[in-house]
């Protein structure tokens, strides 16, 4: 292990999180807040900590993939922990766990807050919940990569550690260059966004805010209602850009590349989208029959409500946890799917329900004609056998952290639709789940212990479950 090389990076994450922590401080000169001075302290002490840091490029520049998950787990971790200081210090959230807690959420993009009261916060408050999202959307270390002076080879163990999906590609020769694309295309929708919000005559505070935590399917709202106050129109816009924001940005960057015909061959989208309108069409008739009302405003709410859970952004204009049984277990069913691969939504994502699905009936194949020999592939290309095991190892891990977590906050005595839905919620960085968790409830009722269970899970969903976990290997720690 090259401690050398993770603590040089660990303090070029702190130095930028130390400039980010000034953009709230310009807010609170808006709206005269005297709470921005928290801003400017921690701002202050990240910025000195962290060129200390990284003054010097250590000699040992061997970096490996060992190197590259650990310094990802660590650097969310501690960015988590210097985030929750302005909530704690500022009295806002006077808990420094339930600081911790929602500033995980936010980073995670997980939306799960421990607050009851969203709009007794200043708005430089609101404003850092909502950029956490922006800055963990894409990753941070995927901003650290346009600016940190790193080799290409070194940049890809990053970009596989923190990038959600089964793999990671070049966009271009470069990972800097990847990188660079990547928060362009970020950064384009998400003002686009707020753009026609605004022309909805959204007001900007909320406009901007609302646009980061789509932008970054996090799903921290500036008001109580988190999005049912806002007229149909600004619902639709935040339910089309939802869905924008769960597209693999491959998808984009190949009509930016003017390649329309081999993005729109991509197999994962397809099966997004299709997914998505099944089960809209699905709630809305369930809704309508058991429910009435206005079927267009029933398939206005199912189609926002969908594109929210599977997309893991976590918005709401309506209680769901109020729908018939068949709709909410076909949320419920969304919450595990997720969005796509390469995306900055979480879930299981929806290529490897792919891969499986195709594994699967390639297994049919062979009992039927055992002599066959039988290539999977996705976009017309072969799926490696290194991606389908990394697919089904990913499947069991998944399936272990979730039970065990479950079994762990089991211990507060909670309903059992609250305590699995809390883990869906957390693991899979969704947001509200069901009973006590739902869409108009919160996580503040849980034990400490409980919380440090769900804030490791939004951590582990969010870096796919393996940086997370390497850090309890003692192997891990061995210097080479």
């Amino acid at each position: 292990m090259n401690y050398s090389i993770i603590g040089f990076v660990l303090g070029w994450i702190v130095k930028v999180e130390g400039i980010f922590l000034l953009l709230p401080l310009f807010v609170s000169f808006i709206y005269k807040e005297t709470t921005g001075i928290y801003f400017l302290i921690c701002a202050a002490a990240s910025i000195i900590i962290g060129t200390l840091m990284s003054y010097k490029k250590p000699e040992n520049k061997s970096f490996y993939a060992r190197e590259g998950f650990i310094t990802v787990a660590l650097g969310w971790i501690v960015m988590s922990l210097i985030g929750a200081f302005p909530f704690y210090l500022s009295g806002e959230i006077p808990s420094y766990l339930d600081a911790f807690f929602e500033i995980v959420s936010g980073f995670t993009t997980t939306g799960a807050s421990i607050l009851s009261d969203v709009e007794a916060l200043s708005h430089c408050m609101l404003f850092w919940r909502s950029f956490s999202h922006w800055l963990g959307g894409m990753g941070v270390l995927v901003f650290v990569l346009t600016i940190l002076p790193l080799s290409g080879g070194e940049s890809l163990y990053f970009m596989k550690a923190e990038s959600p999906g089964p793999s990671v590609s070049k966009l271009m020769p470069k990972m800097r260059q990847t990188a660079g694309i990547l928060y362009i295309i970020y950064t384009g929708l998400m003002l686009i966004e707020a753009l026609l919000l605004i022309i909805g005559k959204m007001p900007v505070f909320d406009a901007v805010c609302m646009a980061m935590g789509t932008a970054g399917t996090g799903g921290f709202g500036v008001l109580n209602s988190s999005a049912g106050s806002y007229t149909v129109f600004q619902q639709a816009v935040l339910t089309i850009f939802m869905m924008l924001f769960g597209v693999n940005f491959s998808f984009y960057f190949l009509l930016l590349m003017k390649k329309g015909k081999e993005a729109f061959s991509m197999e994962e989208v397809r099966w997004y989208f299709a997914i998505w309108g099944s089960v809209v069409l699905l709630i809305t008739v369930n809704v309508t029959m058991t429910m009435g009302g206005n079927p267009l405003l029933n398939f206005h709410h199912a189609a926002f409500q969908a594109a929210s859970v599977m997309t893991t952004t976590g918005f709401s204009t309506v209680n769901f946890n109020l729908w018939p049984e068949l709709s909410k277990v076909l949320m419920v069913m969304l919450m595990f799917v997720g969005a796509c691969a390469g995306s900055t939504g979480g879930g299981i994502k929806v290529s490897r329900f792919g891969i499986y699905a195709k594994t699967i009936k390639k297994e049919f194949s062979s009992l039927l004609h055992p002599r066959s020999i039988k290539i999977l592939k996705m976009d017309g290309k072969k799926i490696e056998h290194t991606v389908i095991r990394s697919a089904n190892v990913f499947l069991c891990t998944y399936v272990i952290v979730f039970f065990l977590s479950f079994i762990l906050i089991t211990l507060d005595n909670f309903d059992f639709e609250t305590n699995f839905t809390a883990i869906t919620a957390t693991l899979n960085n969704i947001g509200p789940g069901l009973s006590q968790v739902g869409p108009i409830e919160n996580f503040g009722k849980f034990s400490p212990f409980s919380k440090l269970v769900l804030c490791f899970d939004m951590l582990a969903g969010r870096l796919e479950l393996f940086p997370m976990l390497l850090l309890f290997l003692p192997s891990t720690w061995k210097r080479k």
